[in-house]
């Protein structure tokens, strides 16, 4: 439950929470329609990712990423993960390229990407292939992160099991090796690039009949722009 928003949202007991019905709402920005979005799906997104920041959506470049997980048995896997650009080919991200992310990506190079911004009720949905970004675009954007971030990356075998006091020991040796020196760039750091091939946009509507349009690329390169039954 939101902290401005005092109606209840759940009924809790000692072994079950419930989710009570949901308040009809109503995106402020708007009615969304086929005719209405650019015939680009990426400078849709940038748009829209432009209004949320307008907005004062919280965190609006923060997305679900969804890969595919293959041991033991093919199954999705998510997390939560920082858009760093959206560029006329895809969506960015930086990550370790050793991590459970990376390496799922690596053997299955697709994955999907959802974004929420509540405060506007709206979200969008990209499924696509996977590239990684030139070791000169990953500099660039390593360099222009905070030095505690860059320390960081040094300090972590991300997702790997660690002891408790292990990653701050690490961190302490590697502050030391790189006192008074420029952090240069892991070389097991990086960035992904989802490049998509279809990509929903929704914006809520009173008596969940939202608005839905979807693109889809074709093997020629277009984009079919279609709505979609809420």
């Amino acid at each position: 439950m939101h902290a401005q928003d005092p109606t209840p949202v759940i009924s809790a007991s000692e072994d079950k929470i419930h989710i009570l019905p949901h308040a009809t709402y109503t995106s402020p920005l708007g009615s969304l329609t086929p005719a209405s979005v650019s015939p680009d799906p990426l400078a849709q997104f940038r748009a829209w990712l432009e209004d949320a920041v307008e907005a004062g959506v919280a965190e609006p470049e923060a997305m679900a990423l969804s890969t595919v997980a293959l041991d033991p048995a093919p199954l999705p896997s998510c997390r939560i993960v920082l858009l760093k650009t959206v560029d006329k080919t895809g969506f960015v991200f930086y990550t370790n390229y050793t991590s459970r992310k990376s390496r799922e990506l690596e053997r299955t190079p697709a994955a999907a990407l959802v974004f929420y911004w509540r405060e506007v009720h709206r979200s969008v949905r990209v499924v696509g292939e996977v590239e990684k970004v030139t070791e000169e675009e990953a500099i660039e954007y390593f360099q222009s992160r905070p030095r505690g971030s860059q320390l960081g990356a040094w300090a972590s075998f991300q997702s790997t099991v660690v002891g408790e006091s292990d990653v701050a020991t690490r961190l302490n040796k590697i502050e030391q090796d790189f006192h008074g020196k420029q952090v240069d760039k892991p070389a097991f750091w990086g960035g992904w690039r989802v490049v998509p091939r279809e990509v929903e946009f929704w914006s809520g509507k009173p008596s969940r009949l939202h608005d839905r349009v979807r693109y889809l690329r074709s093997t020629e390169g277009t984009w079919a722009i279609d709505r979609l039954a809420p």
